[in-house]
């Protein structure tokens, strides 16, 4: 069954929509999940969470913005970081450390310039780095995970982003990583 029709059982709420669904990318949601959160009945809560999310909520996506996976990677992705929030508050709150403060408005405007630039940067990187530092600083993986399925040795892959974090600061402008 192609994205499109999936897309459209999910939107109309049959259910054969969300098993066409599950049944095609559950292993890269639980992929995904899995490099962010490391405790199984974390992982099975968010996947379980994802899933009502996306019957709930199939309308807000749109195919002309980007692929299915695309989209079902980033609302995973960004579903675990918020429950990966959530557990770190709850474990602050009971060893009963202060929340990092927020910051001026200056200081938010030069984070989001500095965004904007390694943005631009990590763009111009070929395809095997900057597949390297999206792993490791967007998914989240382990450096033993990421050199194993890059075909790296552990050494070389965090030699290679080693080099990779100097170059970075070196074009931000200093100790900015």
């Amino acid at each position: 069954m192609e994205d499109a029709s999936i897309v459209e059982l999910l939107r109309t709420h049959q259910s054969e929509g969300l098993e066409q669904l599950l049944s095609r990318y559950s292993g890269l949601m639980h992929y995904v999940i899995g490099g962010i959160l490391r405790h199984p009945q974390e992982v099975e809560d968010c996947y379980n969470e994802v899933c009502l999310c996306l019957w709930q909520k199939m309308d807000t996506y749109d195919p002309e913005k980007a692929s299915l996976a695309t989209y079902l990677t980033a609302v995973s992705r960004n579903m675990a970081l918020n429950r990966l929030k959530s557990i770190q508050r709850r474990s602050a709150h009971e060893t009963q450390e202060e929340p990092a403060s927020v910051g001026t408005p200056e200081d938010a405007l030069m984070r989001k310039e500095q965004l904007e630039q390694l943005k631009a940067l990590v763009a111009r990187m070929d395809h095997r780095d900057r597949q390297l530092f999206y792993r490791k600083y967007y998914y989240m993986q382990p450096m033993a995970q990421i050199a194993a399925e890059m075909g790296l040795s552990l050494r070389a892959a965090e030699g290679r982003l080693y080099r990779l974090r100097k170059r970075l600061q070196e074009e931000l402008g200093g100790d900015a990583l």
